[in-house]
């Protein structure tokens, strides 16, 4: 038992990481802040403009390759919970932004002129103009 009163769960010291050990999880996290600036770029990139469109898809692919690195180290090495639970949610985001992306491309000259008129629109009415123009681009029916 414990010397210490007021104490009844013995803690266990841990034996001290080997410098390998040290290596690899220095490793893990640069891996891991790279893979969430990536993620996080993606995002706030596709949000500016269309124009860097293709810079948020070089951002998604470099985030779907770092992330899916990154998952498998942790699950190998057994690395720290907080990597994987973060690896795991930037992973889906970056699955969530494929088709945001392909739809963009899809419809990338609609998404720019709608873009240029909300950026000019002043006033609710010209607001209401640029949804009306470009609910009429999109097609109504699949299929």
């Amino acid at each position: 038992m414990n010397s210490q009163p007021g104490r009844g769960v013995q803690q266990q010291a841990k034996p001290p990481l080997s410098e390998a050990a040290k290596a690899s999880r220095t490793k893990t996290f640069a891996l891991f802040r790279m893979f969430l600036v990536s993620v996080l770029g993606a995002l706030f990139v596709y949000q500016l403009d269309v124009s860097y469109l293709w810079l948020s898809t070089v951002l998604t692919a470099a985030s779907l390759a770092l992330g899916i690195s990154l998952l498998v180290r942790a699950i190998r090495l057994k690395e720290s919970k907080l990597v994987l639970v973060g690896t795991i949610s930037g992973l889906v985001m970056a699955v969530v932004m494929v088709p945001l992306l392909v739809t963009a491309m899809v419809f990338f000259n609609q998404v720019r002129d709608y873009q240029g008129c909300m950026g000019r629109a002043l006033t609710d009415r010209a607001t209401n103009a640029c949804v009306t123009q470009f609910q009429n681009f999109l097609p109504t029916k699949v299929g």
